[in-house]
């Protein structure tokens, strides 16, 4: 069964109807490619206005899911999103495995046990997880934190996953001249301005492993 199916041309991607599995570890395997092939921004990023980890711990959390998935992974997305989300909690340090950790476990247990999702039922479950690490973090859009990549792709998803990887690039570019008000970045104050957010752009790369998922439907899992 071809895991992307009902397609239609989205700005050089293809907007899935129907995701199955398949298409959830490909997520996933993405993401953990991205986040190995990042880690030295992410650290660099970090290393101006946090505790110069985010790269690594990123790198050693999505590896930890791929680990996992590789040896059992779940038969249903829903599934398949708590285990990556109880990965990270486990093995990721300081505040990111815990908000990313919420985010997937909270998309993961909105989209039930179906066996497919659509991409309207992804968006709604991810949207779950958004507002679930907003709680979480006390944090906003605006205060230089992930949610100023997570909350504009998320609402662009409804648009096409092309929409949302590219929201989520302008919002983590947009952290930029933004003064940081939560996290270890706000206690630098106006010294955390000029420089862009870690979080942000990890999460930045988590939307766009989700569009190299859909891209990738009809060409087998990715590696």
């Amino acid at each position: 069964m071809d895991p992307v199916r009902a397609t239609e041309p989205a700005g050089g991607v293809h907007v899935s109807e129907t995701l199955d599995t398949g298409f959830f570890r490909r997520w996933m395997y993405a993401t953990a490619d991205a986040m190995a092939r990042e880690a030295a921004l992410l650290t660099e990023l970090d290393s101006a206005i946090g505790d110069a980890d985010h790269g690594i711990n990123m790198q050693r959390g999505f590896a930890a899911v791929r680990a996992a998935l590789e040896s059992d992974a779940p038969d249903t997305p829903g599934a398949m999103l708590v285990l990556a989300g109880r990965q990270l909690i486990s093995t990721v340090g300081g505040a990111s495995g815990p908000l990313y950790g919420t985010l997937l476990r909270r998309a993961g247990k909105m989209l039930g046990d179906g066996t497919e999702v659509s991409r309207e039922r992804l968006t709604e479950a991810l949207r779950a997880g958004v507002a679930a690490v907003a709680q979480l973090g006390g944090a906003k859009a605006g205060d230089k934190t992930m949610l100023d990549a997570l909350e504009p792709a998320v609402e662009a998803l409804d648009e096409s996953f092309a929409a949302a990887r590219e929201a989520a690039e302008q919002g983590a570019a947009a952290t930029v001249p933004m003064l940081a008000r939560k996290g270890r970045a706000s206690y630098l104050g106006e010294r955390s301005v000029g420089h862009q957010d870690p979080g942000a752009t990890s999460s930045a790369l988590l939307v766009a492993a989700l569009v190299q998922a859909a891209a990738d439907g009809g060409s087998g899992e990715a590696s």
